[in-house]
Order: structure tokens, then sequence, then C-alpha cells
């Protein structure tokens, strides 16, 4: 590994990556513009942050419901240099309802039109969960847009191996995103990983903006998924491609994630032991291995990267049969 992949794997003096509090929001800093943008005739919350003009921006695609800072410790603990562009969907955090429901593979061209406004010809792009399908469906839709794609939790959409069905109910209802009490409730059993331990953390991360939007935002939102999938066009994925899943994640069991990689001819699997919102509980250690994953030349500097953090053994499993959570530590990696 060069010293170049190193400075990018570890906090401190000159390395651009951020120390934090893990899993703890906070409100945007200096250079993190926000906006209100119309697109397309959909009115979109904008932040975008500046940096590096070399280096391509990167566009986050959150959740359902989650607002533009649910992930705001991830963001805080990439590289200062990384320009990031994020937004709330319709009728989510900021951003007004619109007046009638969308779908998902509607959504590209809104994507477009985001980055025209913003000055940039293309971005890397991080989707999450529900954002992951977005985030597919744009790479999809046009490829030119999409320099490198990271799939963080998230699946191929209806056709996926689904959660429990316990589960999956909390999802029909966007109560964990306005009763904070009720999100440390289900935390542990909804989203699994740090969060069983610490259910303060979901609570922490799905309220960070006082403006949850209305429950039609949430619903449009859920309904737009209806009939989607991209498990048949996942071989046309031309990008290279990091896929993020968990091994304690009730929402996306992990055999999706192995599934995408299987059928996404230039992808990297990484497993890390934790549930469905550690890429924002566990930010210091995931966000280096995304770094490194957008800075890299080679898949053999994706896996180095990724070798870095293999530096402690795994830990006995607890009552249940789940493993106890070791932030950092990945349980596989798997590269094509």
């Amino acid at each position: 590994m060069t010293d170049r992949w190193k400075a990018q794997l570890r906090f401190g003096a000159g390395s651009g990556l951020r120390p934090l509090i893990p899993g703890r929001p906070r409100r945007a800093g200096r250079g993190e513009q926000m906006r209100t943008l119309s697109i397309g005739g959909r009115v979109l919350r904008v932040e975008a942050r500046g940096g590096n003009p070399d280096w391509p921006p990167l566009l986050l695609c959150n959740g359902i419901g989650a607002p533009l800072e649910a992930f705001q410790p991830f963001v805080d603990a990439l590289d200062r240099r990384r320009a990031v562009i994020r937004f709330d969907m319709p009728g989510i955090g900021g951003s007004p309802a619109p007046a009638l429901p969308y779908h998902l593979a509607t959504l590209p061209p809104v994507l477009s039109g985001l980055l025209d406004q913003l000055g940039y010809q293309q971005a890397d792009v991080l989707g999450i969960s529900w954002g992951g399908g977005l985030a597919q469906q744009f790479a999809l839709s046009r490829p030119d847009r999409v320099r490198r794609l990271v799939l963080v939790a998230t699946g191929p959409g209806a056709l996926m191996i689904p959660g429990h069905p316990r589960v999956l109910l909390h999802m029909l209802t966007p109560r964990r995103h306005h009763d904070p009490a009720h999100t440390a409730r289900i935390a542990g059993e909804l989203y699994g990983g740090s969060v069983r331990d610490d259910p303060a953390l979901a609570r922490d991360l799905l309220h960070a903006t006082a403006r949850p939007g209305p429950a039609r935002g949430y619903f449009y939102q859920l309904a737009s998924a209806i009939g989607w999938t991209s498990l048949p066009r996942l071989p046309r994925l031309q990008q290279p491609t990091l896929i993020l899943a968990g091994d304690d994640d009730p929402i996306i069991p992990l055999a999706n994630a192995r599934i995408m990689h299987r059928l996404i001819p230039r992808s990297e699997l990484h497993i890390y032991h934790g549930g469905h919102l550690d890429l924002a509980t566990d930010a210091e250690h995931l966000a280096p291995v995304v770094e490194a994953f957008l800075t890299a030349e080679t898949g053999d500097a994706i896996a180095a990267a990724h070798n870095q953090t293999r530096r402690r053994p795994r830990p006995r499993g607890r009552a249940g049969g789940l493993r106890a959570h070791t932030p950092g530590q990945p349980a596989d990696t798997e590269a094509c």
C-alpha cells in the first residue's frame, strides 16, 4: 500500500479526514451552503459543500423519509477537500411535497438537472437504502453522469430477499420520523447494528432537523418504488461500484448484497459488522473505506484499503445468536 492510501485511512494531520463524535449529527459547517432549487418542476432543498475542483463531487441519495442532515456524521468524516451534494426528496425535510405521486424510474432527470444547476458534468454517487435504488437507476439511465457508484445497505428493489415482516411493518408508517420516543423504542429491532446498544443514535440521526416533512411526502416516496427493480439490469452497470453491507441489517438482509456483487461486473463487496445506519453511526471507520474507493486507481488499491481495517479479531457472539458490534471491523471483503 502506498503512503497516499495509508494517509487516507487514518485521521490526523495532513490526512484531510476529520475526527468526530461517532454517530452524533451536527449543524452544517463552513463551506456548506443550503439553497432551494427548482428542477424540472420539483422544488428541492439542497446542501452543497465546495471542494477540490479537480475531484468530482459526491452526490448523496438518502433513505426513505430521511432528511439530508441524517448522514451529517458521514459527511463530516469525509476528506474536507471533497465536494458533497445532498438534497431532500420532495415532501421530505425542507422540500415541499409534490402535488402528485412520482415513480423512482422518473427521477434521473431530476438528478441530472441538479448537477447542471450546480455546474457539474459528472459525479460520484452514493445511495443508502431507498437512495441506493435511486443511485442504481441514475447510473443505468445516465451512465455519462456517474463516474463511480457506492451502494450502502440497499438491494435491487422488488426482486430482492426481504427483511422480516415484523420489521418491514415499521416501514409502512413515518411515525419514527415524527416521534423521537418511538424511534428509540424500535431502533434496535428495525436498524440493528450499533443502535441495538444505543438506540439514541438512531433518534438523534432521524431527528437531526426540526422539519420531518408531511406524512404525504413519506408515503409518496414509499410508493415510488412499487414494481421497481434493477435486478435484470445489474450486469449493465459498468461503473466501478463499491457495495457496503452490514452483517446485522434487519431491513436489507446481507444476501442481497452478495447477489448484487455477483451481477455487477466491476463491483467490490465490503461487509462490515453493523446494521442499517452504520454509515453514520460508525462513520469514522466506514468513511475512509469510501474515500479509498473514490480515489483508488485500481481494484488492488481498493482491496488494500479494506485490508487495512482488519486489525482486531471478531468478537464472540451474544445471546440471540448476534455477534457483538465492533466498530470498523469488516467481516468479509470480496472482489470481482
